[in-house]
């Protein structure tokens, strides 16, 4: 959130500062560890409808943004393929009666196809010997999001962001500085301090991805296996890699994965297809995502007397990059006039102690 506010304001004619604790390239950072599935209706299985609202407003508007980016990043709309083992078959009716229920809900959103085995086959051919049916999810997509942030970082030169990387500061100290009109904290869970007053505190959930090498494996598009345990996610990116997981940890630790976990996804993974039996283990990598106490993001405004507006967004949880263009949308609208008529459509939670916000700098 952080680079794509810093881009836009920059191409807006701001001046603009940017500090980030970690490195420039985002080595400590949820978005560098994430799957960046485009999954609103997957999702809408677990989440509230605000969400997948905001899922469907992003989809539409990646492309865009990516475009307007000099370094070129791997976006796809093929959709999601969604199987199941046999004994799996009621697990994976209930979740098809709750997507078709979403779907009822909010026209918008496509109704999945039930697939035989024959549309398996034409759809996905590499899992056809395992899976004689499926569902398919028309118009999900995903994007690379490692591409995507050395990207922005190249854009964030090219547009003069002037950046600070590896420096901790903190927001109320800089609103102590008249040079600027505006702070904005983008920075998910290292903004715990702020998110304490009321009932909405923020926290971190725990997750966990393997990346595979895995040149045997031909997956088209993202895939899913629906599982009572251990219901994992295989997203193909470029060159033959695979980024996995599913794990989501009531947890603030960011260790190393654990066995159980390891053992839970390379398993489930192999039973999807066989060719990831010899695939290289590239990573294995665990990353806190930022969540409010509703799962729920939120944009908040602040306005002290003698100190400089701020911004405060957080909450993006497990739909950082299926979200994050609605919500940036939403924050230029609330800095460009001091309220958002896109949040009020897609229902993105905006509190505010002042009516009327200054246009803000990024920080």
């Amino acid at each position: 959130m952080g680079r794509l506010l810093a881009i836009a304001l920059a191409k807006r004619g701001a001046s603009v500062d940017l500090f980030d604790q970690g490195n420039s390239e985002g080595s400590g950072a949820a978005a560098r560890i994430a799957a960046a599935m485009l999954a609103p209706l997957a999702e809408s299985a677990i989440t509230e409808d605000s969400v997948v609202r905001m899922g469907i407003h992003s989809l539409a508007r990646w492309p865009t943004l990516i475009d307007e980016l000099s370094t070129p990043v791997f976006f796809q709309q093929d959709g999601t393929l969604i199987l199941w083992h046999r004994q799996d078959a009621s697990e994976a009716q209930r979740f098809t009666a709750h997507l078709e229920r979403n779907c009822t809900k909010n026209a918008l959103l496509q109704l999945p196809q039930h697939l035989n085995h024959e549309a398996v086959r034409n759809l996905e051919p590499s899992v056809a010997d395992r899976f004689m049916q499926g569902l398919y999810l028309p118009n999900e997509g995903q994007l690379d999001n490692r591409q995507l942030l050395d990207a922005l970082l190249i854009e964030l030169n090219l547009v003069q962001v002037n950046c600070h990387w590896n420096t901790t500061v903190n927001p109320n100290e800089l609103r102590k500085d008249s040079s600027y009109r505006g702070v904005i904290d983008c920075r998910g869970t290292g903004a715990k301090e702020n998110w304490t007053a009321g009932n909405n505190t923020l926290r971190g959930v725990r997750g966990e991805v393997i990346r595979l090498y895995a040149p045997e494996v031909k997956l088209r598009r993202p895939t899913r296996l629906i599982h009572p345990r251990y219901p994992i996610y295989i997203a193909p990116k470029e060159n033959d890699i695979y980024v996995v997981g599913a794990t989501e940890i009531e947890s603030d630790d960011v260790s190393e994965i654990s066995v159980r976990s390891a053992i839970e996804l390379l398993s489930a993974v192999y039973t999807v297809h066989s060719g990831f039996a010899e695939a290289r283990i590239l990573e294995m990598a665990t990353q806190c995502r930022p969540t409010l106490k509703n799962n729920l993001p939120e944009i908040r405004s602040q306005k002290d007397q003698g100190l400089v507006d701020l911004i405060m967004i957080n909450g993006l949880y497990r739909h950082g990059f299926m979200i994050a263009p609605a919500v940036l949308d939403c924050a230029l609208e609330l800095l460009q006039s001091g309220e958002s008529n896109t949040a009020l459509k897609l229902g993105l939670f905006m509190s505010s102690e002042t009516s009327k916000p200054e246009a803000s700098v990024c920080v």
